[in-house]
């Protein structure tokens, strides 16, 4: 995965850079996300690897399933990524785009996991301190996890804070045997 990761990212950072310069990342984001998705769906998969399907022929068909999400900038795109052969490397520009757009907006989504339901006071103060400590504009998704015996698992990015009780359980054991 490393290397498609590799290969998106020059494409992903220049359309980060085309959407900054034009003042349309959300735009952009729209496009390149609804594309990606149409790139994953069975029949596309197949068209793409169809040694007998055309550059031409795959980009007219991704262009003609997206609609009227690409603009003229959106269609030239896939054209390009089409003459490159690089059509299935769509889910990847996507991400790389989200993330490069995140952190220009200073923003991050964080996951949080708990015990039990958290009031919306509850989120608003854990949104709070996580912003604080992030430093970053927070996207809050909370879920329930029956699992956890207490507390919540907190993950933002490749950050985790385990506040569970089963997480603070296993830090003490770990201190007691060492």
């Amino acid at each position: 995965m490393a290397e498609l990761s590799t290969l998106a990212r020059p494409y992903a950072k220049a359309a980060f850079e085309f959407a900054v310069d034009a003042s349309d990342l959300k735009g952009w984001a729209d496009s390149l996300a609804t594309s990606a998705a149409v790139t994953q769906h069975a029949a596309v998969v197949k068209l793409l690897g169809s040694p007998s399907s055309t550059p031409a022929n795959q980009a007219a068909m991704i262009i003609e399933l997206c609609g009227d999400v690409l603009g003229v900038t959106g269609r030239n795109f896939i054209i390009i990524l089409s003459e490159n052969r690089r059509l299935t490397l769509l889910p990847h520009i996507s991400h790389q785009f989200e993330v490069m757009k995140a952190n220009r907006e200073k923003a991050v989504d964080v996951e949080v996991a708990s015990a039990q339901p958290l009031d919306s006071e509850q989120q608003k103060v854990l949104s709070e301190a996580l912003s604080k400590k992030l430093q970053r504009k927070v996207n809050m998704q909370v879920s329930l996890d029956k699992s956890l015996l207490g507390g919540a698992v907190i993950r933002a990015g490749d950050t985790v804070i385990d506040g569970s009780i089963r997480g603070r359980l296993t830090k003490l054991a770990e201190s007691l045997n060492s």
